[in-house]
């Protein structure tokens, strides 16, 4: 193994191991993988061209949306394509500082994701319990601030893993039995004290992912105080209905994230590595893939400019017939 300091014992490169136990179907386990991708990067790439092109859509609710349509693609992006090339071509060895970045990026973009979702909840939260002053509350201005706020938190808190992985000792070798660098995976295989890269990645946790649920759950709760309050049936349906697909993307979201934090943490072996490692995957793919089919199915504005395109094309290609 190669260092870039002997007395310091900080590897050149990373070996990513891919999937413990199951290298014989890595082939086979990265053709569903790289198709949630190719799913991931169209759906969301076509939902941010539409509230784009669509002025009828220039609306606090889609700015958001496209928002975190763009997280969605940067987050399985800084992945993906890594993880493809594990498995396809074997290309296993990945530099110290690319790793490093990797790192922060996964973490950065996973944290901007939840506060992307905690953002939608306020909006719901302000449409619903103040629908008069939706538009004068929720300006361009305070759009473009809320969503810099929450890629700098992201950003702050992220930076202080790389400074504290950079810092450890790794004697013991420099294979990492995963499919790309996360933090506490490279930490693991560190040989020395690492109780300050968990301690401070559970404040993390609870700082990004504690607070965003704890904000996402107090506006759902005040909405569902209004919509109850509402008198007609139909003004109740109408309200939940903007929810649904709001909902549907937190639960996508948060399942698998609390799933990959609690055995990393806590798992200990009662989880076998590779039923882990593919959760880890899917916790970066499953919200980038079904994010823009939710949304495309539950919100009635967006269904209608589908269609219309649709129709649109059919149109065309039947006069050119």
């Amino acid at each position: 193994m190669s260092f870039l300091n002997g007395s310091r014992l900080t590897p050149a490169s990373f070996i990513l191991n891919g999937i413990p136990g199951l290298e014989e179907v890595h082939l086979r386990i990265s053709f569903p993988l790289c198709t949630m991708y190719g799913i991931a990067i169209t759906g969301n790439f076509s939902l941010m061209y539409l509230v784009y092109s669509d002025e009828a859509l220039h609306r606090p609710m889609y700015i958001f949306l496209a928002l975190l349509s763009f997280t969605d693609v940067l987050m399985c992006t800084s992945t993906l394509p890594n993880t493809l090339c594990v498995l396809w071509f074997d290309l296993k060895e990945i530099d110290f500082k690319a790793c490093l970045a990797q790192m922060f990026f996964v973490h950065t973009f996973t944290g901007m994701e939840s506060g992307v979702l905690m953002l939608m909840a306020l909006d719901r939260y302000v449409a619903i319990c103040y629908p008069l002053r939706y538009a004068t509350i929720l300006t361009n201005p305070v759009i473009a601030k809320a969503g810099l706020l929450t890629f700098l938190r992201g950003v702050m808190l992220v930076i202080p893993f790389v400074f504290l992985t950079k810092r450890l000792p790794f004697c013991r070798g420099n294979v990492i039995p995963h499919t790309y660098c996360d933090h506490m995976s490279v930490a693991k295989i560190s040989c020395g004290n690492v109780k300050v890269n968990a301690v401070y990645g559970l404040m993390v946790a609870l700082l990004i992912g504690g607070f965003d649920i704890l904000c996402i759950t107090a506006s759902y709760t005040m909405i569902l105080r209004a919509v109850v309050s509402l008198s007609s049936a139909e003004a109740r349906q109408k309200a939940f209905s903007t929810c649904t697909a709001h909902i549907c993307a937190i639960v996508i979201t948060y399942v698998p994230a609390f799933f990959t934090f609690f055995t990393h943490r806590f798992g200990g072996h009662s989880i076998p590595p590779h039923i882990h490692i593919i959760m880890a995957n899917l916790y970066l793919l499953m919200p980038p893939t079904m994010n823009p089919i939710v949304y495309g199915v539950k919100t009635k504005q967006i269904r209608e400019r589908v269609s219309r395109i649709l129709l649109k094309g059919k149109d065309s290609s039947s006069h050119n017939i």
